[in-house]
């Protein structure tokens, strides 16, 4: 298991700036926002992709991939009846798959709680179906490039469709399709009855991405979970993709975020 940081955590940082921070800090690789690059995602190119690789690569990092796939444009939805809004979707997912793929990243982490809301009068298995038919048009794109989406359940605070893993991991089976799998994130596996160990253990078979944080929105080891059970599972499992530390509460920094995280990280597995 190797080491990555989710770019936003470094506010209004260069992206240069922010590579030589997370190298220093020890980590392998970044993960990107596409909203942070591009106040229309839209717009962003591969030759930009291209550009962000080798600075990121003059660092000695990787760019594993992307996440918040659909912050911006507010509008973009996976589950709508329009057929418009979620044919716009699959084509603005299918542009972030080829700009992935020329970053050299190979996960794009669908999460986007807002994009895939239900309303009460919405059919579920219908818009179970609807979601799983945008999904796929992406993930026939992402197989282009080597790049595998990685569906993400998510707390109930956050959204109503996708709540936990198994529920997602059957969206995965709908979609049919080697470039779908599955992400777990430590806060959201949180909001699950299941213990999060025996998570990861159901989830094997699918699981290609891993974020670490902690409910309370900051980085691993600085909240109430503990971490011992979780890497253990992950060992179990044989997962051998990032841990990534995404948080969502950037104090007091981010170099100290990020030092205190894969620290912590790197004492629970026994790291030096």
């Amino acid at each position: 298991m190797r080491f990555a940081i989710c770019n936003e955590t470094y506010q209004n940082w260069t992206f240069e700036k922010m590579c030589e921070d997370a190298a220093a800090a020890g980590y392998h690789a970044i993960e990107l926002a596409p909203f942070t690059l591009k106040e229309d995602p839209r717009e962003l190119t591969v030759e930009e992709a291209l550009t962000l690789c080798a600075k990121a690569k003059s660092f000695g990092l990787e760019i594993l991939g992307l996440h918040w796939l659909l912050t911006k444009p507010t509008w973009f939805h996976i589950t709508t009846p329009d057929a418009l809004q979620r044919k716009e979707t699959a084509k603005f997912g299918r542009h972030l798959a080829q700009f992935c793929g020329a970053t050299g990243g190979r996960i794009m982490v669908w999460g986007s709680p807002k994009a895939r809301n239900t309303l009460p009068e919405w059919n579920y298995e219908d818009a179970f179906k609807r979601a799983a038919d945008c999904v796929r048009e992406v993930a026939e794109e992402c197989g282009k490039y080597g790049v595998v989406i990685a569906m993400e359940p998510l707390g109930r605070k956050e959204t109503n469709f996708l709540n936990t893993a198994e529920e997602t991991i059957r969206l995965c089976k709908l979609v049919d399709h080697p470039s779908c799998k599955l992400h777990l994130d430590v806060k959201a596996m949180s909001d699950e009855s299941k213990p999060i160990p025996d998570i990861i253990r159901d989830s094997k078979e699918w699981t290609v991405h891993f974020h670490t944080n902690d409910p309370n929105l900051r980085g691993p080891g600085q909240g109430e979970v503990k971490y011992e059970p979780i890497i253990a599972a992950l060992r179990e499992t044989n997962y051998d993709g990032y841990l990534s530390v995404e948080v969502f509460d950037y104090t007091p920094d981010a170099p100290t975020i990020a030092r205190q995280s894969i620290q912590y990280l790197k004492q629970v597995m026994g790291l030096k």
